[in-house]
């Protein structure tokens, strides 16, 4: 199946539903049935899809030595992805058909959630660096008017502003990288682009036992310079770890949730923060050959992990706590890229961004319900709150289960994979061992703050509590979204991701750390706030993201804006200076001139005299000289 109407029509959507303005029930029919419409494509192009690639064809452009192609691919690790990315666009348009009942903008906001969508998809789809690019900065710029929808409140225009120069910054990076990698292999075809980078092995190793000379074998098979791929993988590494928040660009995304939850679940669980893991799988047999990208990559993403993980468990707001529990599921993703050997593949953290997608979208929406319930996101307000109705008390459940990662529901299957593929990597040279630590510690404290999240819930019950009327789709998402993340691991069985066998033995270690996590928190009892018991000094400093938003105003706003205040001074005090020196003297001249031709004195004609004399006497030492 050709996969360009699973890319163009939620962009036609976007487009049809911001021509039908403040036609609420207009824009929410077609924002709806546009994002159903998707997701039954998507299941067709999945169930319908072989093992070879299918290819959809686009205007190619041909510039000068430059291929540019511009077509899409769909295999069966994409089509995949690209139906849970449909799944949850389609959620989060019902969900926010109540969520923003009362809201005026809800026609745009429902037009830029089907764009984002259409921009994730195809870079999901993407088998050009071209369209990879269109869609990284398409959703860049969504993400900014999603997060700050609510731009009468300053701290949403804040954050979306924070959000966006963070992620720009990123991809300058990300866009040398790309224009590194296409303009080596004189195409943006990103199969050819592999194929090039690529150290065509067997080739070498032929010539070289044929007795050809090594330099005359590295040319007739156009094997590329190491050093050069690793720089360009690594330009592109950085532009991903923008994207996915990742140290040292991790502050953004908490800072994110002033955005409408409805923009929180598409971001953190299927969209703009997991792309990066889709792009590196793509161009993961490259990335597996240069150490230095992986390197980095793999040293980002396990201090990231770690340090999201301690920051969720003592956030007082449980909003933040879901932000920071995303940076640290992501880089659990991109930790798979980073440690896998390179005949394992990258579908272990194309997996765990499968079931990521289902948990993380089923927890946001559950708690926008129930922050509803309770009129805010704060850990005390939000205190027994999921006990108002049934399928809140169950949703919440099962998505902290799936990512804690409790065997057998989706989130434990993907990290049992995660942590395999990082423990063959760890035999391996590469940042395996690192990236397992990390891992396991992960895992540790992601069972204590969902531990804490689930006790503060649940476990202080205020029964004069009562649930908003649910609409039955609603109801019907969440309860679908729950089946998925207990079922959702029997993906596997369709070899969608070829993740390899079951381990027990990894089950097991990854449960035990798990348990360890759960035993710590439950060790304030369960009528306390376990972070409260056990870590209160650290509470504001978590709250505060360690200082990162104070570092970055040191570090990079500060001295920007002391660039432009001195750049602003020698604007006007120096360059302007000689302007107006310049208006200033001939004003000057003339008023003199204009006084001594009325004869307003008696000198003035001797003025007129001496001044000729001087005027004279300046170009005959001119002339000397």
């Amino acid at each position: 199946m050709n996969p360009w109407p699973v890319v163009l029509l939620p962009a036609l959507a976007s487009l049809a539903g911001l021509l039908l303005g403040r036609e609420r029930r207009l824009s929410r029919a077609v924002a709806v049935a546009a994002a159903a419409l998707t997701l039954l494509l998507t299941l067709i192009a999945w169930a319908v899809q072989g093992e070879e690639p299918v290819r959809g064809a686009g205007p190619s452009i041909k510039t000068g030595e430059l291929s540019v192609p511009l077509d899409v691919v769909s295999d069966p690790s994409r089509a995949a992805v690209a139906f849970i990315v449909a799944l949850v666009a389609l959620a989060v348009q019902v969900y926010t058909v109540w969520y923003l009942v009362d809201d005026d903008r809800y026609p745009v906001f429902a037009a830029t959630v089907s764009l984002f969508t259409s921009a994730m998809l195809l870079v999901v789809h993407s088998g050009d660096l071209v369209l990879t690019v269109i869609g990284w900065e398409v959703m860049g710029w969504c993400s900014f008017l999603l997060i700050g929808h609510w731009s009468r409140r300053h701290s949403a225009r804040r954050a979306a502003h924070k959000a966006f120069l963070v992620t720009r910054l990123a991809d300058i990076g990300f866009l040398l990288g790309v224009i590194g990698l296409a303009a080596g292999a004189r195409t943006t075809s990103l199969e050819h682009v592999v194929a090039f980078w690529a150290r065509p092995a067997a080739c070498i190793d032929g010539g070289v036992a044929s007795g050809t000379p090594l330099d005359d074998v590295l040319t007739q098979c156009n094997a590329p310079d190491d050093t050069l791929r690793a720089l360009f993988l690594t330009l592109v590494v950085i532009g991903v770890l923008g994207k996915s928040a990742q140290l040292p660009f991790q502050d953004w995304l908490a800072d994110a949730m002033e955005g409408p939850t409805p923009a929180s679940a598409l971001i953190h669980a299927a969209t703009m923060v997991a792309a990066g893991t889709v792009v590196l799988a793509a161009v993961f047999p490259l990335l597996a050959e240069s150490p230095g990208a992986r390197w980095v990559l793999g040293l980002s993403v396990s201090l990231t992990m770690v340090l999201a993980a301690a920051l969720a468990f003592a956030q007082s707001d449980l909003k933040r706590l879901l932000a920071w529990s995303t940076v640290s599921q992501v880089g659990v993703m991109l930790s798979a890229l980073a440690a896998a050997p390179i005949e394992a593949g990258p579908d272990a953290g194309l997996f765990h961004l499968w079931s990521h997608a289902v948990f993380k979208a089923l927890l946001f929406l559950a708690l926008g319900w129930a922050a509803v319930i309770a009129g805010g996101t704060a850990a005390y307000a939000l205190r027994g709150s999921a006990a108002a109705a049934p399928l809140l008390r169950v949703s919440l459940l099962f998505g902290l289960l799936s990512l804690a990662g409790v065997p057998l529901v989706v989130g434990g299957l993907s990290k049992e994979h995660v942590v395999a593929v990082a423990w063959e990597g760890a035999v391996h040279d590469g940042p395996g061992l690192v990236v397992l630590v990390a891992l396991l510690t992960t895992a540790a404290l992601t069972g204590a703050y969902c531990t804490r999240a689930y006790l503060l819930l649940t476990a202080h019950v205020r029964p004069q509590r009562s649930s908003p009327r649910l609409p039955p789709a609603v109801q019907g998402v969440l309860s679908g979204l729950v089946l998925l993340s207990v079922l959702g691991g029997l993906v596997l069985l369709t070899d969608a991701f070829a993740v390899g066998e079951f381990s027990l033995t990894w089950v097991v270690i990854t449960t035990l750390a798990v348990l360890v996590g759960v035993l710590v928190a439950l060790r304030g009892g369960f009528d306390r706030d376990p972070a409260e018991v056990l870590v209160p000094r650290f509470i504001p400093l978590a709250d505060r993201g360690l200082g990162a938003d104070a570092a970055y105003r040191r570090v990079v706003a500060d001295p920007v804006l002391a660039l432009a205040r001195f750049v602003s001074f020698l604007d006007t005090e120096v360059v302007d200076a000689y302007v107006r020196g310049t208006a200033v003297a001939t004003r000057v001249a003339g008023r003199a001139g204009a006084r001594a031709h009325r004869g307003e004195r008696p000198g003035s004609a001797v003025g007129l005299v001496l001044a000729a004399l001087v005027l004279l006497g300046l170009a005959g030492v001119l002339a000397w000289s």
